[in-house]
């Protein structure tokens, strides 16, 4: 199994719309990678470890898929309108990881 994180950082500047990300972008992903997604979680950063210090991401997806092939046969397809919503709820450029769930 992997995991795709895409996350959002808290720059000074940047913007995030939970509310549209959560009621409007993550139906419109679950949709359209379909099957291939194994699972879905939506983080938002409350606070860094340090008391009374921002959180490094504002917001974070973590998708779950079988393997990379997989995610990329579902994902690629739709690439586009995925990431063209986007301005819709950030202003920040996401950082994305791809690993593999050990436990």
């Amino acid at each position: 199994m992997i995991k795709v994180s895409v996350m959002y950082p808290s720059a000074d500047g940047a913007t995030f719309d939970m509310d549209y990300y959560l009621n409007k972008h993550v139906p419109m992903v679950k949709d359209l990678l379909g099957s291939q997604l194994r699972g879905f979680h939506v983080d938002r950063g409350l606070a860094g470890g340090e008391p009374g210090s921002t959180a490094m991401y504002s917001g974070m997806a973590h998708l779950l898929f079988d393997s990379v092939e997989a995610f990329q046969a579902s994902f690629g397809p739709h690439a586009g309108q995925i990431m063209g919503d986007a301005p819709n709820y950030t202003s920040a450029r996401p950082a994305i990881q791809i690993s593999e769930v050990k436990l």
